[in-house]
């Protein structure tokens, strides 16, 4: 059993909801960055997405891609976010950690060299937000080789057939988006979250998270009631951007403007 089996079997035991919180590797420096996603494990997180910067990300909102460029113009890449994943480990060890991103950096690196690596740093599983179903052969013969999840999405446009084809081969937990749009762009359509969690349960016993839109301690409260994860991201994003200075730079309240709001929602759940 992996960490992302392990850590749902104890909330299912313990009756509760995962809050998985989304952050961006490297925004807006690598100390700071560092600190923020320790921070945000001791603040009540039970698993870590790491957002890996990408100059196109078409699946963000403006929070989330202005969070990518910040990381970038401070000079964030592949390497430098699993130094933010080993940093991680050095304080957890038990906490699931999955990498978000895009195919590009992934395909550029190469996909067995960027598994092993990722997987070496303490990678869990992998979230690729432009990689669907039918061309996931790519990287999934590595992923499934090192035991760690390739996870996919659920959209408001999937069909029954669609939901089929995303879970044949599935492994982590199901991706549930919560409205059609980008992240942080509207708030969660409960109506399709619930319809499309009974169709994915119907077929399938892997976890279901719901992301896209939860931002507020009410809103992952009444997604956290059904469903088995709570993605929260734009909205903790947000937050470290509130906290910089006029020139985008770290100030003493970026560590934990994160930590603060983290801590609000997993109490929620």
């Amino acid at each position: 059993m992996n960490r992302i089996q392990k850590r749902f079997a104890t909330l299912k035991a313990e009756g509760r909801s995962a809050l998985i919180p989304y952050l961006c590797a490297g925004d807006p420096d690598l100390e700071t960055s560092i600190a923020i996603f320790k921070n945000a494990v001791a603040a009540g997180a039970d698993l870590i997405e790491v957002g890996m910067p990408f100059s196109d990300p078409v699946a963000d909102g403006p929070s989330i891609q202005t969070a990518s460029n910040r990381a970038l113009a401070g000079g964030q890449n592949t390497e430098r976010t699993f130094e933010v994943v080993r940093a991680i480990r050095e304080i957890d060890n038990e906490i699931p950690v999955v990498l978000m991103g895009y195919y590009n950096p992934v395909y550029s690196y190469g996909c067995e060299q960027f598994v092993e690596d990722a997987v070496d740093a303490g990678i869990d599983g992998f979230i690729i937000c432009d990689l669907p179903p039918e061309m996931d052969h790519e990287l999934k013969p590595f992923t499934e080789a090192a035991d760690a999840a390739l996870i996919r999405f659920v959209t408001p446009a999937s069909d029954e057939a669609r939901i089929e084809r995303v879970l044949d081969g599935a492994s982590g937990f199901i991706y549930v988006i919560s409205f059609a749009g980008v992240t942080g762009a509207s708030k969660p359509d409960m109506s399709h979250v619930q319809h499309n969690i009974e169709l994915v349960r119907a077929k399938s016993d892997l976890p279901v998270c719901v992301g896209f839109g939860v931002s507020t301690p009410e809103q992952a409260k009444a997604v956290g009631e059904i469903a088995d994860g709570v993605i929260v991201g734009s909205a903790l994003v947000n937050a470290i951007a509130e906290s910089l200075d006029d020139t985008g730079a770290a100030t003493d309240a970026t560590a934990t403007a994160a930590s603060t709001r983290i801590e609000a929602l997993a109490a929620a759940l």
